[in-house]
């Protein structure tokens, strides 16, 4: 085993503790696949990323995702996080205040703007509505009359996320799903809060499906829902989704839209630093 550099930063607050954990490895190279995916379990987070040499001069770094459940092609916090880290521990960018990341899904452009970073979201590889049949478990799991789900859609850009609307953020808050009726689904929800309020949305990520019930507050499943609603017309060009609220994390999720290109943003803080043996 060998001493390595290690992480945990707090994603999508400024105020530690708020937002969502993600635990980074620097200096990974060398590390198994399965070494990885044993850390990665012993962690119990939702996800712990491994930052190592990239395969491509087009990247600053490569960057590989686990969950306790497996690998990732993609994630949001993770991505903001680990870029954090990276910096932090003395990383520069070839390209200035753009930072490239590589993983499994591609090239992830991560623009740094003071204290915010935030990632140019991953094209969806899979959208539309969702089947009848997939809504009307949806409803049952989450406790709700099928009337109830406005709209649906399947938003996968990695993780195979599926979202649903609710008429409210209250209505979002207030759900008690029984997540045994949807196991094999990462089921995304949100409601918009009304006019005036700080944030657009409620949001809420449930995924059993790799082992954690209910996510903080979740980067792949903002950015690809900001893309769905942008391409109906139903955001403005900036705006904020709360996120995390129930498990008593106060997470805010900056969107941004440039050109048609949905942005993903929020602080990070360390909370967590110094060495691991893998």
């Amino acid at each position: 085993m060998i001493k390595r550099s290690f992480s945990q930063v707090d994603v999508f607050s400024s105020v530690p503790y708020l937002g969502n954990p993600v635990a980074v490895v620097l200096d990974a190279d060398g590390v198994t696949d399965e070494a990885m995916a044993a850390f990665a379990r012993w962690t119990n987070l939702s996800e712990t990323t491994f930052v190592l040499p990239p395969t491509t001069p087009d990247a600053d770094y490569r960057l590989r995702i686990f969950t306790p459940g497996g690998e990732l092609p993609f994630a949001g916090h993770p991505t903001l996080g680990s870029a954090h880290a990276w910096l932090e521990a003395g990383g520069v960018p070839a390209r200035g205040d753009l930072i490239v990341q590589e993983c499994i899904a591609g090239l992830i452009d991560i623009r740094r703007d003071g204290a915010t970073l935030a990632f140019a979201a991953p094209p969806t590889t899979r959208s539309g509505p969702v089947d009848e049949e997939t809504v009307e478990r949806i409803a049952r799991g989450l406790g709700v009359e099928r009337s109830e789900i406005l709209s649906h859609q399947w938003i996968v850009n990695g993780p195979p996320w599926l979202a649903v609307e609710l008429a409210s953020a209250e209505r979002v808050l207030a759900l008690e799903p029984d997540l045994s009726i949807i196991p094999d689904l990462n089921t995304g929800v949100f409601g918009a809060y009304p006019e005036g309020h700080e944030h657009a949305h409620e949001v809420r990520g449930f995924v059993p499906i790799i082992g954690v019930p209910e996510d903080p507050v979740t980067g792949s499943l903002n950015a690809s829902l900001a893309q769905w609603l942008h391409r109906e017309g139903r955001t403005p060009a900036a705006y904020t989704n709360g996120q995390g609220t129930r498990l008593g994390r106060d997470g805010v999720v900056r969107i941004t839209v440039v050109d048609d290109a949905v942005w993903v943003g929020g602080e990070s803080t360390t909370a967590i630093a110094g060495t691991v043996l893998l």
